[in-house]
């Protein structure tokens, strides 16, 4: 293949890499991006070998170490502050990266250049497309197959995204009230509310091993903080941009309808499942707090934009 866009690709952008008990996807990543000059790894307090991998594996990469786990939007925040090239590919350690999709994303870039985001086409290990773009469902209900050339879209998974950095000063980066899930579908909403573009390339196409970034040595902790965190941060999205009421709605509505589930869970347990269900169940139940949290910035930030368009 044409080297050349592969070559552009090592300047044009940086890879961002968050990280949390990913010692086991380091190895497959590396391998794909040695071709990168540019990249950052934000590791959130493993308690494994990832920051070892890394160091082993990605000499070339700047490597920020958390004593604590941030949240994934908050460490992509702390390495987007340090990018220095015209874009930014923010990827998931469970992506399997390869020359080909390094280019072609490199290609997409020069051709689409008022692209406030960039992302391909996700596939799973046994080569069917995840859909990890569509519409805001406020606006349009998904239809139809995949897209079979590229198109501007709403929302596009935070797996893989290759972010326009001049273009996204506008728009800021990641809300960290979001700690996990969440966090790139309001990224994304902002972007449109914005309006400007995110575009889909499907002819660029990367692995993606779902739900495998994290191991770790507690696996049924982790499931549980995965219910956890998707339950709360699905209720501050909703709180966000739909409001309180609507939220709080959500949050009885959903939390009735885990507890019916908890039943046949507990009659016929799968520990992973049900791990994830009692997080879920706690995530609602601790929401509140959050919540109002989320109200007083809102109001605050609302107060400080009145007075700077008073003055």
């Amino acid at each position: 293949m044409d080297d050349s866009p592969l070559k552009a690709c090592s300047d044009l952008f940086t890879v961002v890499i968050v990280t949390f008990n990913s010692a086991h996807c380091i190895p497959a990543l590396a391998a794909g991006l040695a071709p990168m000059r540019h990249i950052i790894v934000i590791d959130n307090a493993s308690d494994d070998e990832t920051v070892s991998e890394i160091r082993l594996r990605l000499p070339q990469a700047q490597l920020l170490v958390n004593r604590s786990n941030l949240g994934f939007g908050a460490a992509n925040n702390q390495a987007l502050l340090k990018v220095r090239t015209a874009y930014a590919l923010l990827l998931n350690p469970d992506c399997l990266p390869d020359r080909a999709f390094l280019a072609g994303l490199a290609k997409a870039a020069m051709t689409f250049p008022n692209a406030a985001v960039i992302a391909p086409h996700l596939m799973r290990q046994d080569g069917r497309i995840e859909l990890n773009y569509r519409w805001p469902s406020s606006h349009w209900k998904p239809r139809g197959p995949q897209a079979l050339g590229p198109c501007s879209v709403g929302f596009v998974c935070g797996a893989a995204m290759l972010l326009n950095m001049p273009l996204m000063q506008s728009v800021g980066f990641f809300d960290e009230s979001f700690f996990l899930y969440y966090e790139d579908e309001d990224l994304c909403q902002r972007v449109f509310l914005a309006k400007l573009d995110m575009v889909i390339v499907p002819d660029v196409e990367i692995t993606h091993l779902s739900r495998r970034s994290v191991k770790g040595r507690h696996p049924l902790r982790s499931e549980f903080l995965r219910g956890y965190h998707h339950a709360q941060s699905k209720l501050l999205f909703k709180f966000k941009y739909v409001g309180k009421s609507s939220a709080d709605k959500l949050r009885i509505t959903t939390l009735a309808l885990a507890c019916i589930a908890l039943i046949p869970r507990l009659l016929l347990p799968q520990p992973r499942y049900l791990a994830r269900l009692l997080g879920r169940i706690s995530g609602l139940l601790q929401a509140g707090p959050r919540l109002l949290a989320a109200q007083q910035r809102q109001f605050a930030a609302q107060k400080g934009a009145s007075r700077d368009a008073e003055s």
